[in-house]
């Protein structure tokens, strides 16, 4: 579901980039099982064999694994949401964090934490109850519209977080009138920036 989602933002804001994708959905089977340091080993072994250049990985679960890991590899990685809690933290201390995966809002959680740098925030979690199913059956409609209707109906927040990559789609369908934030954008921003610096 992600190649198309960030060939898509590619071709509208970064044309000319080139995109190498790789897809390796049990890592976060094993994640979700076994925690995320589970996937450490295999993880390092494919952002090893990634070839050079900045690695953008997209999967939240995993993301900080993966950006811990680069003392051993010597190469430039980054998680896909590192630039939204960026953007986040500075947009206001009441943050909504909203998820189809309990196992997404720790290291969401933590990112935030790390990137408010001593600010005080205050992070409120909300599991998007069905979503994970609608997203696993393929219905990406019904996906977004569960994740929209989710935020919709948060209060009391200054901007609300996407934890997921997947659920981009939904900042689009949002009618509340608190800042939504999706990751893609920002993350596939600061990667190609890297990959220009370096």
């Amino acid at each position: 579901m992600h190649v198309p989602v960030f060939e898509a933002l590619r071709d509208r804001h970064h044309p000319g980039a080139v995109l190498r994708h790789l897809v390796v959905p049990e890592l976060l089977d094993r994640a979700r099982a076994h925690g995320p340091w589970s996937v450490a080993p295999a993880l390092l072994e494919l952002l090893a064999a990634a070839g050079p250049g900045p690695v953008l990985v997209t999967c939240s679960t995993i993301g900080a694994t993966a950006e811990a890991l680069v003392p051993a590899l010597g190469s430039a990685v980054l998680r896909v949401d590192r630039p939204m809690a960026a953007a986040a933290v500075r947009t206001g201390p009441r943050i909504a964090v909203l998820a189809a995966l309990a196992s997404t809002f720790a290291p969401t959680v933590e990112l935030l934490a790390e990137e408010a740098a001593g600010r005080p925030v205050s992070v409120r979690t909300h599991l998007v109850a069905g979503a994970w199913a609608s997203f696993e059956a393929g219905d990406t409609a019904r996906y977004f519209a569960q994740v929209a209707e989710a935020a919709d109906a948060v209060t009391g927040a200054d901007v609300i977080v996407l934890a997921q990559a997947s659920m981009a789609g939904a900042a689009e369908l949002a009618t509340t009138g608190i800042p939504v934030l999706a990751s893609p954008g920002p993350g596939l921003a600061a990667a190609l920036a890297r990959s220009a610096a370096g």
